[in-house]
């Protein structure tokens, strides 16, 4: 095993590709866990690699955009270092009508050639949208996604036009004038008000960023025992874990595989949390 001394990031400066303040959740975990400090560049537009309102259209998976994103901030400041953060909203993927939010934090070092990737998958959200003609429609909804702390976007429900996206509304009389404007503007007669998502205005999102920041901190923390390289951890997993009535493979993970971002040793664990079966309901063979 390699004596792996200082940690190689003790000191340096990575880009975080941010127009939303995300730097103020990164930053303090990976300043406290490697002493790596957290800049942003001045003037760089993420928005044109996809909004959350829907005038620019992501192209590319989730972790595509991220590390593009990542790069523009790298290629912005000249830094070896890069991260960037993407999230995805919708329907959770198991538990089907509860709304989720998929985080994804990525970490790009240049000089020792790594790509790392942490994601985190929660019910911890306000994403919502609802219809209106008046804003005085809304009361149940702007209580149940917590405005005005959390913002809200209008536009007109029948699409998008130009002009008639106000994003960030955080008081009452601005929600009424958008949600009039919007309404009259839609064929048919209603506004679409949907939760804002960027981070700065939404500070549930903005808490599980720092969560995430927290995990990739800890990740770039654990070093490789034969490479030294930072970032071992959860690179893929095994899925098949055996139904607990008939023993059938189900979809469940069975195993997590650990490895090294550089050197590519690999490592295959039980599952952190213990379990050796899987729930009957999602088996194949039990529950066709």
């Amino acid at each position: 095993m390699k004596n792996l001394g200082i940690h190689p990031y003790q000191g340096r400066k990575a880009v975080l590709a941010t127009k939303h303040g995300k730097e103020q959740a990164v930053a303090p975990p990976l300043m406290a866990s490697i002493g790596l400090e957290v800049c942003t560049p001045p003037d760089l537009d993420t928005d044109l690699l996809g909004t959350f309102s829907g005038e620019i259209v992501r192209q590319g998976t989730a972790e595509e955009v991220a590390f593009r994103k990542a790069r523009l901030g790298m290629a912005a400041t000249g830094l070896p270092l890069g991260l960037a953060n993407e999230g995805s909203f919708g329907p959770h993927p198991q538990l089907g009508v509860v709304a989720g939010d998929h985080e994804l934090l990525v970490f790009v070092d240049d000089e020792l050639g790594l790509e790392i990737r942490e994601g985190l998958l929660t019910t911890e959200t306000n994403f919502a949208h609802q219809e209106a003609s008046a804003a005085d429609q809304l009361s149940d909804f702007l209580a149940r996604v917590h405005f005005p702390s959390h913002g809200v976007i209008v536009r007109p429900n029948s699409g998008l036009e130009p002009g008639l996206v106000f994003k960030g509304i955080t008081v009452l009389p601005a929600l009424d004038r958008a949600v009039d404007r919007c309404a009259r503007a839609s064929a048919d007669g209603l506004a679409h008000v949907e939760t804002d998502m960027r981070a700065n205005m939404n500070p549930t999102r903005h808490a599980i960023i720092g969560q995430l920041a927290g995990r990739l901190a800890r990740r770039l923390a654990t070093r490789c025992a034969h490479c030294g390289s930072p970032g071992w951890g959860v690179v893929g997993v095994v899925r098949g874990l055996p139904c607990e009535w008939c023993g059938a493979e189900t979809d469940w993970v069975r195993q997590e595989i650990f490895g090294c971002p550089r050197c590519q040793v690999r490592e295959y664990r039980p599952r952190s949390d213990g379990r050796d079966r899987a729930d009957p309901g999602n088996c194949p063979e039990c529950n066709p």
